[in-house]
């Protein structure tokens, strides 16, 4: 079953007081909400080793095919491409259920600042391990990686440099397994850096790193190499590393698909795939059925938006952006969402923080209160003239006009939402066209590139409030960071390196929520809500599922014995 029309979600929106808080159940009847889980839930069936078989292969979904394993340049920095990377790369930190950050033994003895002042890091590192060609890992890899995100060299094309640009020097340490990185200003999200490592050899030059990583990875360094390429069947396989030095893998390979969201629950049932998401409710109603399935729940950092590309046409004015967000009925857009979900919907007020974390509280300050009013007087004030209701307003004998794209490769819900804020915003004057790209270009050849009006994806796993920096940092010429829409200021950057350089996590969190202040004013994005973590996923399959702030250890991922557990 499709999700509902553009023309429910309307009727929906117009009686959100009449909406019911139980949902259809897969059979018959209405059953309550089931509450969302805490900061620290995950489901993903624990099992020790003992109870699981060697072998067998997992298939997974991914949203497009993956043109850069470089994470740290704007292509790269795709969630596909970033899971892949720390699969076959050298994994430095893992965060655990409650999203605390630990060394990872099979690269570093120990990891630890030594000094405060100025601050100094230690890294010590496993001696066995190494990269597939045999070399160890050593300073000078640590060193390459800094000297390309450190900004000074912009032939590099970094995604993001916060953190590194803070680095004054990196340099062997007491021996050769032993790395000193030394900090100009104190750096609190220090174990984000270099995480996942990248080899000096491969990324010395901005030809390397920017090319270098093109289509394939030239390189691992993990329990898991990648075996092969099939751009054709759009198949990505990763397979055990006879080198590796660690627990050996229980799984024989990992199979990525490219699969497009509405084409998923069909594959799993077809025993395609052996996870899929089982969040919109036409995708719950049959996953819930399918024979040995559970349905595993978890409270992932996951963030669902609405970015305004503040680069180009109208949107260049503020008066515009704003009007927008005071357009775009997020209540509506919320309930009508979750209408039939069997959770509950955490709406979202804040860019850093979700409503589970701690520091969580209302920064919009107004900017988004759905108030056609208010939007109506500032495209009045921004001179687009009022041609009646359900015509565009004009200027200059031109129609205000905006492009929302698509990926091809959408939920429905995604779908729906589009022309939901299509026809929120057609109330005020402000045509949408809906544009639907194909999904392997949806990224790379729009979204990164700002070549977008409106356009709504989802930021996730923002353990680290540092990684998310530069999705509202300034751009520097055409290197947008992660910022696609291009709206920033001084004072933003300002603000965001304070708190990154802020130890002490009360002032931090302050300053994060000043810095989300002038993001909602400035109307960088409109927050709609925490997206809730339901995947469908096989019985025996175990060590994996909703695994909420917690990273997947793909060396215990596997199929439980027939006898496990009985």
């Amino acid at each position: 079953m499709r999700h509902a029309s553009a023309a429910a979600w309307i009727a929906a929106t117009a009686a959100v007081a009449s909406l019911v808080t139980g949902c259809g159940s897969p059979d018959h009847g209405t059953v309550h909400k089931k509450a969302a889980p805490r900061a620290d839930g995950q489901d993903i069936n624990a099992h020790p080793l003992s109870d699981i078989e060697q072998g067998g292969r997992l298939n997974l979904a991914i949203t497009q095919w993956i043109t850069q394993y470089n994470v740290n340049t704007v292509d790269g920095s795709q969630g596909d491409a970033q899971e892949l990377a720390r699969t076959v790369l050298p994994d430095l930190f893992d965060s655990d259920a409650k999203g605390a950050v630990h060394a990872n033994p099979d690269f570093l003895l120990s990891a630890k600042v030594t000094s405060t002042s100025p601050q100094t890091v230690e890294y010590r590192l496993n001696p066995k391990a190494k990269w597939s060609d045999g070399t160890p890992l050593g300073w000078r890899d640590f060193r390459a990686q800094w000297q390309a995100l450190n900004g000074r060299n912009k032939a590099y094309e970094a995604a993001d440099t916060s953190g590194y640009d803070q680095i004054s020097k990196v340099a062997e340490g007491r021996d050769a397994h032993t790395v000193e990185v030394v900090f100009s200003s104190p750096y609190a999200d220090w174990q984000r850096l270099f995480d996942p490592l990248y080899p000096a050899k491969y990324t010395s030059t901005p030809k390397q790193f920017n090319k270098g990583w093109s289509e394939k990875a030239p390189v691992t360094g993990n329990a898991f190499r990648i075996g092969s390429y099939d751009r054709t069947a759009q198949t990505i396989t990763l397979v055990p590393d006879a080198k590796w030095w660690g627990n050996r893998p229980k799984l024989d390979a990992i199979v990525y698909r490219v699969l497009d969201f509405g084409a998923r629950t069909e594959a799993y049932l077809n025993k395609e795939l052996d996870s899929a998401t089982a969040l919109l409710p036409e995708d719950y109603k049959r996953l819930v059925k399918a024979p040995g399935t559970d349905i595993r729940r978890g409270a992932r950092w996951d963030e669902v938006h609405i970015t305004l590309n503040g680069g180009r046409r109208a949107l260049k004015d503020l008066r515009v952006r704003q009007a927008v967000q005071h357009a775009v009925d997020r209540k509506g857009i919320n309930e009508a969402f979750a209408k039939d979900l069997s959770f509950q919907l955490a709406p979202l007020d804040n860019h850093f923080f979700m409503p589970n974390q701690q520091g969580y509280r209302d920064t919009s300050g107004g900017y988004a209160t759905y108030d056609p009013k208010a939007a109506a007087k500032l495209l009045d004030a921004a001179g687009w003239k009022d041609n009646g209701e359900g015509k565009p307003r004009t200027k200059g004998g031109k129609q205000l006009t905006l492009d929302y794209v698509l990926s091809s490769g959408s939920t429905s819900a995604q779908f729906d939402q589009a022309e939901l804020v299509q026809q929120q915003l057609a109330q005020t004057g402000i045509k949408v066209n809906l544009k639907k790209v194909p999904a392997n270009d949806y990224f790379n050849r729009f979204v990164n590139r700002g070549d977008f009006d409106l356009t709504s994806f989802r930021n996730v796993d923002a353990v680290f409030l540092t990684t998310i920096t530069p999705v509202f940092q300034q751009p520097k010429g055409r290197n947008l960071f992660q910022n696609f829409g291009s709206v920033g200021s001084p004072k933003i950057d300002a603000l965001l390196k304070k708190a990154g350089q802020s130890t002490d996590r009360a002032e931090a969190i302050k300053l994060y929520n000043e810095a989300d202040t002038e993001i909602w004013r400035l109307g960088h994005s409109i927050e709609l809500y925490q997206r809730p973590e339901i995947n469908a996923v096989r019985s025996d399959l175990a060590n994996y599922g909703s695994t909420g702030l917690a990273d997947v250890d793909y060396t215990k991922v596997g199929w439980l014995r027939k006898t496990a557990g009985k």
